[in-house]
């Protein structure tokens, strides 16, 4: 089983961490830990934009898909990965966020 959170992740720091906290209850109560995550984020086409976010799940064995978009403005990525627990999910999500343009969904 692959859990995947649907979430818009562009707002401030002081809500953020609302947000995350929400996160990490639902994470909790819905699924045995470890399991397997699904993140999506959106970036601009950028290779080194892709490559950062790549990075960021590297030596994980992670499992990491792109499409880019009709019009070659933005590339999606979804990634499968196995994380020990909410924390864990909620520590990369925060990881990702500091590249610059991601949108988290």
């Amino acid at each position: 089983m692959i859990i995947f959170v649907h979430l818009i992740l562009i707002m401030s720091d002081s809500k953020s961490e609302e947000f995350y906290e929400k996160l990490k209850l639902q994470l909790a109560d819905t699924s045995l830990w470890p399991s397997k995550y699904l993140y999506k984020f959106i970036v601009p086409t950028k290779a080194e934009k892709i490559k950062e976010i790549e990075n960021i799940f590297d030596n994980m064995g992670a499992v990491i898909t792109t499409k880019e978009s009709s019009k070659g403005k933005y590339t999606s990525l979804s990634i499968i990965v196995k994380m020990k627990d909410p924390d864990a999910v909620i520590a990369k999500y925060k990881e990702v966020s500091a590249v610059e343009g991601v949108i988290s969904l």
